[in-house]
């Protein structure tokens, strides 16, 4: 199986997961803020369910703000890692290619004299 990354591949991802952890850390909060005019109209059952909603939604905010900085979080590490082993990948060849004889490697036939 062969696995081609382009170089800057990991750090974009990063980025838009950043940017899509801010946009629904927002939109949630659009939410809560949406439902504001509905706090306090309703009793009973209703109230509590709307209590429950409430706290439900910034629960759900928070757990997923943490979810999507562990996931921007292994994005980084991950990016840091290939970009390791691209470099290293690179000392290698380096290293080996000045280890080698390429003028043993040479097909052209010697005359001799």
């Amino acid at each position: 199986m062969k696995f081609d990354m382009g170089q800057a591949t990991l750090s974009g991802l990063v980025s838009r997961t950043h940017g899509s952890h801010g946009d629904l850390g927002q939109l949630i909060q659009q939410l809560i803020v949406a439902a504001q005019p509905l706090e306090g109209k309703f009793n009973g059952a209703g109230r509590a369910a709307f209590d429950q909603f409430k706290s439900h939604s910034e629960q759900v905010a928070a757990e997923l703000n943490s979810a999507l900085s562990a996931i921007l979080g292994g994005q980084a590490g991950m990016d840091t890692s290939f970009g390791e082993g691209d470099q290293e990948h690179a000392d290698n060849a380096r290293r080996q290619m000045a280890a080698a004889n390429f003028d043993a490697a040479r097909f052209a036939g010697r005359q001799g004299g």
